[in-house]
């Protein structure tokens, strides 16, 4: 059960050796979830190519609707399947042990991805896809090597392929990812594409913390209230003590 259990955390975007890109550095990406259109078209990216396979069971539709501003109509009509409830998580149809049974593992839930790997891990994923005819489903990823999952996003971004050099030297000499490159292009241009993409990372990061942003406002209030609460127990302990000196 264990190996089982391994298995499917091997088999998609959650577990990986460190991400490595060009240059042999993970990508760099800045959480915003303050833009609220990021997160709406992340979310929409999120059930169009994601929601299938990887569930967000820590995730309620209603809440997404709540959080987002997003009114019930448009919710059912872009975000839901159509036997999907408001109140119901984001779950997916696929039985588990048919998943492990079709794939060898099953796809693990998406909820708190962006907590356990970060940002930048999720980021350099999605950039990184490129053709590895020796691989079962064709390709292999910068950030997660022998990677089971295939490239879902092919249609947006196209087909990149590695370029190669070398290190080391005579018999010692190993060939090397170098850089990926554009060998065929997608639906959207590289710049189109990388927007997509953070808008998915930065979804991804909100559904591992809904309420961080309000936890932020809330912190900040909190501390105001110190403060003053400090200043009037200052005033008191003065009062209180005046007599004395």
């Amino acid at each position: 059960m264990a190996v089982k259990r391994l298995g499917a955390f091997l088999f998609a975007c959650v577990l990986a050796a460190p991400a490595f890109a060009k240059g042999g550095t993970a990508m760099h990406f800045e959480p915003d979830l303050s833009n609220r259109q990021s997160l709406l078209r992340g979310a929409r990216t999120f059930v169009n190519y994601c929601l299938s396979c990887h569930s967000a069971a820590f995730m309620r539709y209603n809440r997404l609707g709540l959080d987002l501003d997003i009114p019930g109509e448009v919710l059912k009509a872009n975000l839901m399947f159509g036997t999907d409830k408001p109140g119901e998580t984001m779950t997916v149809a696929m039985n588990p042990s048919d998943a492990e049974r079709w794939f060898g593992v099953a796809p693990p839930d998406l909820s708190v991805t962006a907590r356990a790997r970060g940002a930048d891990w999720l980021y350099t994923y999605f950039m990184t896809f490129y053709r590895d005819p020796a691989r079962p489903t064709g390709v292999n990823n910068l950030a997660f090597n022998d990677v089971a999952m295939p490239h879902v996003l092919w249609e947006l971004q196209g087909w990149q392929r590695p370029v190669y050099r070398e290190e080391g030297g005579g018999a010692q000499a190993v060939r090397v990812i170098d850089h990926l490159e554009l060998e065929s292009p997608g639906l959207l241009n590289e710049e189109q594409y990388e927007a997509t993409v953070r808008d998915l990372v930065n979804f991804l990061v909100y559904l591992g913390e809904p309420i961080k942003l309000k936890r932020y406002t809330i912190g900040v209030w909190v501390i105001l209230y110190l403060l003053i609460l400090l200043g009037i127990v200052y005033l008191l302990k003065r009062e209180y003590w005046s007599d004395v000196h």
